[in-house]
């Protein structure tokens, strides 16, 4: 299951269950996908076939909605 957290513009943030615990968020675009570190603070862990613009661009909503996918990681995985 992978729920989703977050629909903004091109982008959908969801989590996987079952995955790692370190606390991160996937970014998928239609032209690729990324993955996000969230702790200690929000880098790029991880993408496949997005631009350096797309990636700046998932980077940036990932930031703009951090309270969102925190208060959806503790809600989906527990504290």
């Amino acid at each position: 299951m992978a729920p989703t957290v977050v629909r903004d513009g091109p982008f959908r943030l969801f989590f996987f269950s079952r995955e790692e615990p370190r606390m991160h968020v996937h970014v998928a675009h239609p032209d690729g996908e990324a993955k996000f570190w969230i702790e200690p603070s929000v880098a790029l862990a991880s993408h496949t076939g997005l631009s350096q613009k797309e990636l700046a661009a998932a980077e940036e909503v990932v930031r703009r909605h951090l309270q969102e996918i925190t208060d959806a990681w503790y809600k989906h995985f527990g504290r």
